[in-house]
């Protein structure tokens, strides 16, 4: 039994912790507030940023999975030290260091997107997403630590309940027979990685030498449209369709007026408003985990928020 450290307990570092333990592994996980105890988990409330502490925490661990993320309209302000912290703990302890990246680093595009792509975002969240993997890749390149990225796309599966994310704008108002609001183009193809495939994929890159030093696109199923994905999500849960609308420019300028969150989103408009597609070829090529069929995913998805929305009226 190994010993693995996760920092952050959003989707995916709570998918990624559970699935380690579910693999007989000794976990913590770090947060800023800490959490009640679970089974084979032991939560540690620590400013993730402070790397003298991290570096405690994560001492004899095989592995350190960075999954936090600040707010964000606190990235530019956060990402750095934080990546500069758990940096320096990979490199205190030997522990390889697994990132958890998305795909903003690229900026905007005109075809499918591959590892092999520049990181040349102009916009500030993309471009400190894309300095913490060159900073982490320098320090590889250097010996000084271990480092493998994992990018992914927006997530989509159970336990994924931010509201700027497909199943949680989507399933609840369709549950309700209510009309579905959108970012962009409601029939632009884009690419939704399931959540748990986010955390398989973590784990196996984690034991795989053979694939630290560089990024990797998580195994991700065909890019399909929000009203695409929307009709199967209705077909799955017995519902009606319902309409999906785009919300318009001028409702998403208001809105930034009173939201940081719509504010924040007029960076990564394009991904919503144009093909948004990612190629994981790559990956599948070289390891085990493959993307979960659509269908199980919506299967899965749907019965997910049933019981989150019985339990919580």
């Amino acid at each position: 039994m190994n010993s693995h450290v996760v920092i952050g307990f959003g989707p995916a570092g709570a998918a990624t912790a559970r699935l380690l333990v579910e693999r007989g592994h000794s976990v913590r996980v770090v947060t800023a507030s800490g959490r009640a105890p679970e089974p084979g988990i032991e939560h540690v409330a620590l400013d993730a940023r402070d790397g003298e502490r991290l570096t405690e925490v994560a001492r004899g661990a095989a592995a350190l999975y960075h999954c936090a993320a600040p707010p964000y309209h606190r990235w530019a302000a956060q990402w750095p030290p934080l990546t500069a912290s758990v940096c320096a703990a990979a490199e205190a302890t030997g522990a390889v260091l697994v990132m958890l990246g998305n795909l903003y680093g690229y900026g905007p595009v005109d075809a499918p997107m591959t590892e092999e792509l520049p990181l040349a975002a102009t916009g500030p969240k993309g471009r400190v997403r894309a300095a913490g993997w060159e900073r982490a890749h320098a320090l590889h390149a250097q010996g000084r630590i271990k480092a493998v990225e994992v990018r992914a796309s927006d997530f989509f599966g159970p336990g994924v309940t931010d509201g700027g994310h497909l199943a949680a704008r989507v399933v609840p108002p369709l549950l309700r027979g209510k009309p579905v609001s959108t970012l962009g183009d409601p029939d632009a193809p884009h690419s939704w990685t399931y959540l748990p495939d986010v955390a398989r994929a973590l784990v196996e890159v984690a034991g795989e030498e053979r694939a630290w030093g560089r990024p990797w696109h998580a195994p991700t199923g065909p890019a399909l449209s929000v009203r695409e994905m929307t009709r199967r999500l209705a077909a799955e849960a017995g519902t009606a369709p319902v309409p999906v609308r785009g919300l318009p420019p001028a409702v998403l300028g208001v809105g930034s007026l009173f939201s940081p969150l719509l504010r924040e989103l007029k960076e990564i408009r394009y991904q919503f408003d144009r093909p948004f597609v990612v190629d994981a070829s790559a990956y599948e090529a070289a390891f085990t985990v493959r993307a979960t069929p659509v269908d199980e995913q919506v299967k899965v998805t749907v019965a997910w928020w049933r019981e989150r929305l019985a339990a919580t009226g």
